[in-house]
């Protein structure tokens, strides 16, 4: 009967095992872009917008930062978008205000699978809504003109860095009542950050007046890069720095509520999503006006107006701002402007989780890899609170070998639970043991083990970073659950070290955890998975140990 039922069990582990294998393999991965594939290296032209009474302008702000009175002017996107090409970067510009309408990361591929498929931020309208958005407004600012948003005009249509090159210019032309515009973006060799820059060319016989604004544009769908399957969803949404909150949240749920209206001096604003951040970063010196609003098709829209700009009768001008797009490199981010770097969002740990990811980066620079990193860095963990994880399975060892006198005890007192448990705690209090003390390695583990997990999920050097044979990626579940296996095999080890708990209902839930854990680990980051099954091991190791040269003290003692 013993046998007949062992051989069901591992029967439906198998079963459920497979199961759980072709769930992954048919619902565990990012979904691929719906464009073809061969469209997303040439995407010279897009699909027409329809034609109707959508306003020509109807995004840009006012000079105080206000949405501008829509004009009733059919709008139609342009077909002939401008390609640029750098080293890290593909973006198409729409000659139509000149908006950064594409980009694309090809250094950052969609999914490890498909190498050839970059990841894509901005879209205008393929998979999203999700647009750079940038012009002059005010009393004579172009983009602000009832007829609506410039044309440019560039000498060519495509652009591309070449060997060698190390800074790459795009100019775009318009003139209009005798004013000239050049609308230039420069990109430089290894950088995700450009720079938009207006040179305005005043010949005609007034001053002219203007405003700088930037904004982000972005539709309400999911976060294609996120890779979480664990029901805790990285933030997706707006940010800004004020003197007072370097780091503040505006989500898709706060403008809802309602705009926002703020005066911040340099500062940046941005939208983040999984590994990657969009921010715009007006001038330091420059006072601005931030602004949140949503649009009248859904879209949500962060953005800053910079301040007047005059240009008397004949002369030149020129204002400036940097738009960056793509991974969030702390160290990057922080040079670009104070608080951006904390778009890596490390939660409520982040004094944890910053120390943590420090250190990882250093054991990484030495082992080049980051599974390995994980692993040296457990064991520097273990060895940090050896002494206090010492004297804890001290106390275990302790309930161990007085197993035999508890269980006299409770034949002794019979359902007298007060005796009962005063004659337990005289027996730990003489024999020095800590009833509580098994708990506490656990306790001191669980803020480490939190902020690593932020560290795996928010830190985009793991985003598919290998280890070794079928781990390829440690920031997403292992793909065959091996690692979540082996960790629940350690639980199970460690829990034979431990003292049985005297509660029969306690002893059967302590078995269970195992099982549980197991489950919950099966779509947690292998990176994750990988350190605690590190941990499991040094502790079954540091344990066995002792609970050893306990016991055997204690048989000496006894002889």
């Amino acid at each position: 009967m013993d046998i007949k039922r062992t051989i069901l069990i591992v029967a439906l582990a198998i079963v459920t095992y497979v199961g759980v294998l072709k769930w992954n393999q048919d619902y565990g991965q990012a979904a691929l872009p719906t464009q073809n594939v061969a469209a997303n290296t040439n995407t010279s032209a897009l699909p027409d917008t329809p034609q109707g009474t959508a306003a020509a302008n109807a995004d840009v702000p006012s000079a105080t930062g206000e949405v501008a009175a829509p004009t009733e002017t059919p709008v139609v996107a342009s077909k002939d978008l401008i390609q640029v090409k750098t080293d890290v970067l593909n973006l198409e510009i729409d000659p139509v205000g000149g908006d950064v309408v594409q980009l694309r990361l090809p250094l950052y591929p969609r999914r490890q699978d498909h190498p050839e498929i970059p990841f894509q931020l901005f879209d205008n309208g393929g998979e999203r809504t999700f647009l750079a958005q940038s012009g002059l407004t005010g009393a004579n600012g172009p983009d602000a003109r009832a007829s609506g948003r410039p044309v440019y005009v560039a000498t060519q249509k495509s652009f591309q860095l070449a060997d060698g090159q190390n800074d790459l210019v795009v100019d775009l032309k318009f003139s209009d009542a005798g004013v000239n515009y050049i609308k230039r973006f420069t990109f430089k060799r290894g950088l995700y950050d450009l720079t938009v820059s207006y040179l305005i060319d005043n010949q005609s016989a007034q001053a002219w007046n203007g405003n700088l604004f930037a904004q982000l544009k972005r539709d309400a769908s999911a976060d294609p890069s996120s890779t979480t399957a664990t029901g805790t969803a990285t933030y997706l949404g707006a940010a800004m720095w004020t003197p007072s909150e370097p780091y503040k949240k505006v989500s898709m749920k706060d403008i809802d509520k309602g705009s926002l209206k703020d005066t911040v001096q340099g500062g940046w604003v941005a939208w983040l999503q999984h590994y990657f951040v969009t921010a715009w970063i007006p001038n330091k010196a420059d006072s601005n006006t931030v602004t949140t609003r949503k649009d009248s098709a859904g879209n949500y829209i962060i953005g800053f107006t910079g301040p007047a700009l005059t240009v008397a009768p004949g002369a030149k001008a020129e204002t400036t701002t940097t738009l960056y797009a793509g991974p969030k490199s702390q160290a990057v981010l922080k040079e670009l402007s104070p608080g951006l770097e904390l778009t890596v969002d490390y939660g409520i740990l982040w004094f944890i989780a910053q120390p943590i990811f420090w250190l990882l980066q250093h054991i990484h620079s030495i082992v080049g890899n980051w599974g390995w990193s994980i692993i040296f860095l457990t064991m520097l963990i273990k060895g940090l609170f050896f002494p206090l994880s010492a004297a804890s399975y001290k106390s275990m060892a302790r309930m161990r070998a007085v197993a035999p006198r508890l269980a006299a005890l409770k034949e002794q007192h019979g359902d007298d639970r007060q005796k009962l448990s005063q004659s337990m705690m005289e027996l730990y209090k003489k024999e020095k043991i800590n009833p509580l003390g098994g708990c506490l390695p656990i306790l001191v583990q669980m803020p480490v083990f939190l902020s690593l997990y932020w560290v795996l999920l928010e830190s985009v050097e793991m985003r598919q970073a290998p280890w070794l044979l079928w781990i390829t990626d440690l920031s997403i579940k292992d793909p065959f659950f091996i690692l979540p296996i082996i960790m629940g095999a350690t639980m199970f080890i460690q829990q034979r070290l431990n003292p049985t708990p005297p509660d029969p209902m306690q002893a059967k839930v302590m078995k269970l955890m195992p099982i549980i854990f197991t489950f919950f680990f099966l779509w947690f980051p292998a990176g994750l998975v990988l350190y605690w099954v590190v941990n499991n091991t040094l502790s079954i190791t540091q344990q066995w140990y002792i609970t050893r040269s306990i016991e055997a003290k204690a048989k000496k003692a006894a002889a």
